[in-house]
């Protein structure tokens, strides 16, 4: 990795990045900079570019051009291998979680991939490990189905466990994608419970289009438009800007989209 200079507060740093497909930028000159411990969510319409933005922090697609930083180094072209070392975890729009594995066994695989190979295999430290699998799930509310096999759980309940998989390797940075996507009322107020409680000890970055979701949530928004920064700032600044109303929330604003 290169050290690219003192980055402040800036936990990560995106400057001019640019991705094209075929002749199609599908983002295109992104510029975004994001606070250590911030909670930041994108939005915009669909073909946005948001989860291409995504995509390229985590390293599954390489940017066009442009500079993408992270602690102070510099991420372009590294392999997403590389990139998760280095404190980035991604939850994707579909969870991926062994099905037919219990809860428990889940978490024991994460914490055995957070150890790595020589720890794992004499080990080391496993009374600790399942004191913090344990604690883990009851943080995201999983105590009561660390037997259960995640097959049976709810949608909810695996969007949770995929994020509980995420927290055992303990990543500085996390990207979560639709995490809200097919939830009910109340997992998804629940999920606003989990993301406050995550942020200063992480940062994250949600894209999400549940504006009511997004409203519970969000300390910066940032929205974004043809692959373009369109607009940036707090759910009034954004409820009120007439460039994001026109293309994205309508007349209704945040509260009402």
């Amino acid at each position: 990795m290169t050290i690219v200079g003192d980055q402040g507060r800036d936990h990560l740093v995106l400057t001019d990045v640019s991705v094209e497909f075929n002749g199609f930028r599908a983002v295109d000159g992104l510029n975004l900079r994001v606070a250590k411990g911030e909670l930041r969510c994108i939005i915009g319409p669909n073909g946005a570019g948001k989860t291409t933005a995504l995509d390229m922090i985590c390293g599954k697609t390489a940017p066009t051009s442009g500079e993408i930083v992270f602690e102070g180094k510099r991420l372009n072209n590294l392999e997403e291998h590389a990139i998760a070392r280095a404190g980035i975890g991604r939850k994707f729009q579909v969870p991926s979680v062994f099905r037919e594995l219990t809860v428990r066994e889940n978490l024991d695989v994460a914490y055995s991939k957070r150890m790595g190979v020589f720890a794992n295999a004499f080990c080391f430290g496993r009374g600790a490990e399942r004191d913090g699998l344990e604690k883990l799930a009851e943080f995201v509310g999983l105590e009561d189905h660390l037997d259960t096999p995640a097959g049976h759980l709810s949608h909810g309940h695996t969007q949770w466990l995929e994020i509980s998989l995420l927290l055992a390797q303990d990543p500085e940075l996390i990207l979560m994608d639709e995490p809200t996507a097919g939830m009910t009322v109340h997992e998804t107020q629940k999920t606003a419970e989990l993301f406050n409680r995550l942020k200063v000890k992480h940062t994250l970055i949600v894209v999400e289009h549940d504006m009511g979701f997004v409203k519970e949530i969000g300390e910066v928004i940032s929205v974004m438009h043809q692959g373009k920064l369109l607009a940036e700032g707090s759910v009034g600044e954004i409820e009120r800007n007439p460039e994001v109303r026109s293309v994205y929330l309508g007349s209704g604003g945040i509260s009402g989209a």
